[in-house]
Parts: structure tokens; C-alpha cells; sequence
């Protein structure tokens, strides 16, 4: 179980990353085609990045489980409103760079209480993501500043 558990800590990691890389790739290229210092619009990729404004096919799904952001000061809190159990729950957050860095994590198990995490946070007047993964919804993402 615990390599299991191992297993799926790092396929997030790598899948967080990677997704985010390649859309900051897209951010960028758009950026410099519209001679413009910052895209005005994410557009994240469909049926992989679920957002509250994008959340393709889980459109009934959207409150609990797009990551909710709350950032006081350094001091940022994740919750997803969603009910944990050993068939339906959370498996992870995380906060991650525009450039794909994974600043902090938390991952979950079915017996935890609620998906809430809370990290320090030392960059500042920076576009953040927050990520929630549900293991039957897939991947949803919040953007924030610090």
C-alpha cells in the first residue's frame, strides 16, 4: 500500500507539473504573438485542467471540488468542499509556479476529516495556482496572487 501510495504522490507531482508547464509554454507563445507582456486569458487544456470557469464535463461538480483560495498575507489556505471517503475523495493540493515549481503540497487519504491545507507562502505579486485532485473528477485548478 505504501508504494502504492508513493507511486500515485509522484505521478501527481509529474503530472502537475508537466500540465503546467506546457500551458505556460502556451501562456508565453501567446503573449509574444500578441506583442502583449502578459496572455489576458488562460485557456488550459480541455478534459485535462478542470477550472470553475472551464469545467467541462463535470459542470454540476464545480463547488466541490475547484479549489477555494484564501490568502492571508504569506499564509494561503486550500479547501476543497468536498466529503471524504474511501470511495470518493480528494487526493491532493497543491500550489504551483506559473513556470511549473511546486511550491507546496498536501496529500490526502480517505480517513482525513476535510481537504483543507494551509502553506507559507514567500513569493509575492505572483500569479499562483492552486490544484485539487479528486480521484474520480480529475484535476481542478484556481488561480491566485500571493
Amino acid at each position: 500500500m505504501s508504494d502504492r501510495r508513493n507511486f500515485l504522490k509522484a505521478s501527481l507531482a509529474v503530472g502537475a507539473t508537466s500540465a503546467l508547464s506546457a500551458c505556460s509554454m502556451v501562456q508565453k507563445a501567446d503573449a509574444q504573438a500578441s506583442n502583449s507582456s502578459a496572455a489576458s486569458a488562460v485557456n488550459f487544456p480541455q478534459g485535462v485542467i478542470y477550472t470553475r470557469e472551464n469545467p467541462g464535463k463535470w459542470a454540476k461538480k464545480v463547488g466541490g471540488h475547484a479549489p477555494v483560495v484564501e490568502v492571508v498575507g504569506n499564509q494561503v489556505t486550500i479547501t476543497t468542499n468536498h466529503g471524504m471517503s474511501s470511495k470518493h475523495y480528494i487526493v491532493r493540493h497543491t500550489i504551483v509556479t506559473q513556470d511549473g515549481e511546486v511550491l507546496a503540497s498536501k496529500t490526502f487519504t480517505p480517513d482525513d476529516d476535510e481537504p483543507i491545507s494551509s502553506f507559507d507562502i514567500s513569493v509575492t505579486d505572483e500569479t499562483l495556482y492552486a490544484t485539487s485532485f479528486c480521484n474520480k473528477h480529475d484535476f481542478w485548478l484556481t488561480t491566485f496572487t500571493v
